[in-house]
């Protein structure tokens, strides 16, 4: 038996333009796995290279502008790929920012950019799909969180907003789980992303001693884990955060 085939599902994830980041892998492995995929996100021109891939390849996908935290963007996203392709079997939110300040120097509106994405965001996307999956008694749901839900400085608005879609997908678990739809959460650690391109190689190589394998992680190996709690073989997860850290979270 081959795990985590994805064919003839219907996948939205959300934050795909950087070609080297989290959301652009996660869209290749879930084609490359037979799922018809709505790349989404508010930067159109990269969103559509990641979508050329994955035809190219061989895939299934269409490019989705959207800003998540606009609820009437949010909605035209979920009808536009339900015209395109019928339903909606698995959404990942996935699309994230960061505004880093020292708290007491961080502004308002920094603070609300953050959480309008990257909490506001999820919760808008999952309010939008929970009808069609819960009337069709099937459907997987993944937040991204992120190693920094336990705390990091100058990060006060990104930690929050993390370690807030913990509550958001327990309580998404519980009211959609007898509806036959899971929600988990996974929580990546150093990911060797667009995020990490420019960091001091002292600071580099700090960030890499952190971590018990002694690394920087892929996007491809959060995409995997990803991929496996969009599966039925993760039928009976739900409510979960799996850090994917190499290890960094230990002890934390």
């Amino acid at each position: 038996m081959t795990c985590c085939d994805l064919k003839d599902k219907v996948a939205i994830i959300t934050g795909v333009s950087h070609e080297k980041g989290i959301g652009a892998a996660e869209a290749r492995m879930f084609a490359a796995h037979g799922a018809k995929v709505a790349c989404c996100d508010v930067a159109i021109e990269g969103t559509q290279k990641v979508v050329e891939e994955i035809k190219s390849a061989g895939g299934t996908a269409i490019a989705v502008e959207c800003n998540v935290a606009d609820p009437d963007s949010v909605k035209a996203m979920v009808e536009k790929t339900v015209s395109e392709f019928g339903t909606v079997d698995i959404l990942v939110n996935n699309a994230g920012i960061t505004r880093d300040a020292i708290s007491k120097k961080m502004d308002v509106e920094k603070w609300d950019m953050v959480l309008n994405v990257n909490l506001k965001g999820a919760f808008l996307c999952c309010q939008a799909v929970a009808s069609i999956m819960t009337d069709r008694k099937s459907g997987r749901i993944i937040n991204t969180g992120s190693i920094a839900i336990v705390g990091n400085v100058g990060q006060a608005n990104y930690a929050s907003s993390k370690a807030g879609l913990i509550g958001l997908t327990r309580t998404l678990a519980l009211e959609y789980g007898r509806k036959g739809v899971t929600v988990n959460m996974i929580s990546p650690g150093a990911t060797d992303t667009q995020m990490l391109e420019g960091v001091p190689e002292k600071i580099y190589d700090f960030i890499k001693s952190e971590v018990a394998l002694n690394r920087i992680g892929t996007p491809k190996e959060i995409a995997a884990a990803a991929l496996f709690l969009a599966s039925d073989e993760a039928s009976f997860i739900t409510g979960q955060n799996l850090f994917v850290d190499g290890g960094m979270s230990i002890g934390l």
